[in-house]
């Protein structure tokens, strides 16, 4: 399997993807290039062509034997191409860290044949942001630890691309229902009901996008869904650049094991819009739908999420995320049982004050 990294043409430093810019960026000598610049680096697509250090070409580290075509184990091993070190990773990761220079590696193999992703939508708030975001919203609620936003605990805030699955079809739906409208007045001793039944049917072509699932089973689902929606509209041609400088995780669930749940929301969402163009009655029941495919598309896409966790007590994991392109934030916060405790304490005894002094008073 290929160890890919991003090499500066100028310095030989390492290049990473820089979100605020949309460019790549040299983080020895702030050198920056755009990314038909960096494809123009890249080594003829037949492989014959093996790029050279320095030369601002992808630097390559094969491991003999292994492949995407291999059925690589739980757990692998490679070698870094900048230090030489072991890059140990799980069978879900497509791109990390070295754990001793730290430069960025690519593990192209993961990516490749039927898990190369259709599309990316690159990172737009850089660790920076993401930083003064989690801070924010830490701020914002009562009774953290302090030990979650220490140093730390912050320089632990990784970008990461979440594997996706994007849906999307256009359908004609159809919608048969009954609706109900009651008319009551008074005259004099006597009160009057009028009731209008009227059959109702809503039919039309009905266009779906934007259907996103996690398609990652280690990922908390919630975390996974919950940072959502992403605009896709921004979405680019995958390249492998843009995980450069980031860590990302290949799927390991198919679109087979999402058909049900996606049909279900397509459903729902078909028969919600048809609805939505009745008004004016006191009631509606629906007594049937049907939604017939005219066409549907699965795209293999990855999303930029910002993601920190923290052991609490009781070894209970805490999560929290951040939508790597708006900035939207989800998870689960710990709350510190002292300090509650303590708070709790003085305004009980701040209470019990003013009873005593209002008492006295009396």
């Amino acid at each position: 399997m290929a160890v890919i990294s991003y090499k500066c043409p100028n310095c030989d430093g390492e290049l990473v993807f820089d979100p605020a810019s949309q460019n790549y960026k040299c983080e020895y000598c702030a050198s920056a290039f755009s990314q038909r610049e960096l494809e123009e680096m890249e080594p003829d697509a037949s492989g014959e062509q093996e790029p050279q250090s320095g030369s601002g070409q992808v630097s390559k580290d094969q491991e003999a034997g292994s492949g995407p075509e291999a059925g690589e184990p739980q757990g692998a091993v490679y070698s870094c191409p900048s230090c030489g070190a072991e890059v140990v990773t799980d069978s879900t990761t497509a791109a990390t860290f070295c754990y001793y220079c730290h430069n960025p590696v690519v593990l192209s193999g993961r990516l490749l044949g039927r898990y190369l992703p259709d599309y990316v939508v690159p990172f737009a708030i850089d660790r920076e942001q993401a930083v003064k975001g989690f801070l924010a919203y830490v701020h914002s609620r009562k009774f953290v630890p302090r030990a979650f936003f220490r140093k730390q605990q912050i320089e632990k805030l990784s970008g990461i691309y979440f594997p996706y699955w994007v849906y999307e079809c256009e359908m004609d739906s159809r919608l048969e229902a009954q609706a109900r409208q009651i008319r009551v007045w008074r005259s004099g001793d006597m009160e009057y009901t009028e009731t209008k039944t009227y059959s109702l049917e809503r039919a039309g072509k009905v266009s779906l996008s934007g259907i996103t699932k996690n398609a990652l089973k280690k990922a908390d689902r919630q975390l996974a869904q919950g940072v959502l929606p992403f605009d896709l509209n921004r979405k680019k041609e995958f390249h492998m650049g843009y995980l450069s400088g980031f860590q990302a995780e290949k799927r390991d669930m198919e679109r087979e094991e999402l058909a049900l749940e996606v049909e279900r929301e397509r459903e729902d969402y078909g028969t919600m819009l048809l609805r939505d163009t009745i008004s004016g009655y006191g009631s509606v029941a629906e007594n049937s739908r049907s939604n017939r495919i005219l066409s549907e598309q699965w795209s293999y896409v990855l999303l930029p999420v910002w993601t920190l966790t923290y052991k609490g007590k009781n070894n209970k994991m805490f999560y929290y995320t951040m939508n790597g392109q708006n900035g939207k934030v989800y998870g689960e916060l710990p709350v510190d049982a002292g300090r509650v405790g303590l708070v709790g304490a003085l305004v009980g005894l701040a209470v019990l004050i003013l009873f005593l002094i209002g008492g006295y008073l009396i």
